[in-house]
């Protein structure tokens, strides 16, 4: 397993400059999209952007769908009890189990390079995707430029637009590749520009592809570890890791949740 070439320092580096001088107005509805677009694709360029992730910008669409499914995420607002029995703990731990048996060498690998235990991947995995059983039908490019242009939180998806864009450069997606009504892609959901940032090319055939089990997740392990995860301590609530659990969704349901699934996995 390795860091994908090309991913971090100079990408990265044109990420952390990507505030422009004069940011692309921001609107509430769809009338202004296509003029933030324009002025986005400046800022885009400025970050970087090449000629493929401007061209997958100019065919972006304004995402309805994304704009109710972001007012509207009821599901983290239940009690934990009715949260897991929505989103099907029991199902994700039965299955989780087989697959850590299945594939335990796999998992063990990831373990051994980043610390993270087996149950925490899975849980993710199955929590996020269903384990790879639908990843999303939303137009990934089109869902987080969306949500750039959007006011309520446009200062923390522009760099995850700029992401998606540079993600397009790079032929780790295209335009039309598919993912969340958030934008997120792939087997354990990245937001763009975290995938950017800590994607492993974890099957060594010289690119990242979240939509490849094994690379999204080396890529989630990579993640949780830069993050600050610390290997042999705990991940319960309360204990150090479980601070790492919160760095993957801010969601406090979302993340007891994951550490309770994922230690009856690891259990």
């Amino acid at each position: 397993m390795r860091l994908f070439t090309g991913l971090c320092a100079a990408a990265l580096s044109a990420l952390a400059l990507a505030a422009p001088v004069a940011a692309a107005q921001c609107g509430n509805n769809s009338a202004g999209f296509n003029a933030w677009k324009a002025a986005f694709a400046q800022e885009a360029a400025n970050a970087g952007v090449g000629q493929r992730g401007q061209a997958a910008l100019a065919q972006a669409q304004y995402a309805t769908g994304t704009i109710a499914a972001d007012r509207n995420q009821k599901s983290f607002k239940y009690s934990l009890d009715k949260f897991m029995q929505i989103r099907g703990a029991d199902t994700i731990i039965a299955q989780g189990r087989k697959r850590k048996a299945r594939d335990a060498a796999f998992y063990a690998s990831l373990e051994a390079r980043y610390g993270v235990p087996a149950g925490v991947i899975i849980a993710i995995h199955g929590m996020e995707t269903g384990f790879g059983g639908f990843m999303g039908d939303s137009s990934v490019v089109s869902a987080i430029t969306t949500l750039a242009y959007d006011c309520r939180r446009s200062d923390f998806f522009v760099p995850h637009a700029i992401g998606a864009l540079k993600l397009v450069d790079m032929g780790a997606i295209t335009g039309a590749t598919k993912g969340a009504k958030h934008g997120e892609l792939g087997h354990t959901q990245f937001l763009p520009g975290n995938a950017l940032r800590y994607g492993v090319d974890a099957n060594g055939d010289g690119r990242v592809d979240f939509y490849n089990q094994a690379d999204a997740l080396a890529s989630t392990a990579n993640f949780l570890r830069q993050k600050g995860w610390q290997p042999g301590a705990g991940y319960g609530e309360g204990q150090t890791n479980f601070a790492v659990i919160k760095q993957w969704n801010a969601a406090g349901v979302y993340q007891k949740a994951i550490a309770i699934m994922a230690a009856r996995i690891d259990g």
